[in-house]
């Protein structure tokens, strides 16, 4: 299917496969927007014959210039949560150039996890210099990949690919880190002060998150195995 265009019906089939079954014709009205948003982006990308695999690379060097940016004076966290935003829009991007053009594989699967992980250490180091506790920054990233190798480990196990959908997922730590850089920003607009603080609260809710879905995680993987055994 290499060089293959897959229209939107097509695409949203190949997708679902992907994930676990999940269609995304049937997903909640911004997931589904946004989904369909990366699927155009994708497909011109494809006619335009970019491949995922330049996407994906993009998208780790946006990820990078979030930590480079965010301790800028006045306006650097809000150029952080810019930066974050693009690099969701590219980590959307890659995988739909993949499905669109069938050029799906299991290397890039690898190296678009591996590039999700290096995005957000970027993210969780900005937060750090803007303030934030290194134990709780180290305990919010910990959490994350904790969260992410159980998945994988439950798969290789004989668990569905999607599992459960928890609190503590990727768009979720894409959430944290984009408005808790912005609301980090505006606070610091009022008061230099209040940045630490206000991006501490952000790390602080990030690992809450990480952990109570960690936790959801752990339960469907021993219910799923469990049954499956």
């Amino acid at each position: 299917m290499v060089g293959t265009q897959l229209n939107w019906d097509q695409y949203a089939t190949a997708w679902a496969r992907l994930h676990g079954g999940f269609d995304p014709r049937t997903a909640a009205p911004v997931v589904r927007a946004w989904l369909r948003f990366a699927y155009h982006v994708g497909y011109v990308l494809g006619r335009l014959r970019v491949g995922p695999t330049p996407v994906t690379v993009f998208g780790v060097l946006l990820c990078f210039c979030v930590p480079l940016f965010a301790e800028r004076p006045g306006d650097g966290p809000f150029l952080g949560a810019l930066f974050v935003l693009l690099a969701a829009v590219a980590d959307s991007v890659d995988g739909a150039v993949a499905v669109a053009t069938g050029r799906t594989t299991r290397l890039g699967y690898v190296y678009d996890s591996v590039a999700d992980r290096l995005g957000e250490v970027a993210w969780l180091i900005a937060f750090w210099l803007l303030g934030a506790p290194g134990a709780l920054v180290a305990a919010a990233g910990g959490l994350s990949w904790l969260h992410e190798y159980v998945r994988a480990r439950a798969v290789s196990a004989g668990m569905r690919e999607i599992g459960a959908v928890t609190v503590g997922e990727r768009p979720t730590r894409v959430s944290v880190a984009l408005v808790g850089l912005l609301v980090a920003g505006l606070t610091g607009l009022i008061d230099a002060d209040l940045t630490a603080g206000t991006i501490t609260m952000a790390t602080t809710v990030w690992v809450l998150l990480a952990g109570f879905g960690l936790g959801q995680l752990l339960s469907a993987v021993r219910r799923a195995l469990v049954d499956a055994g």
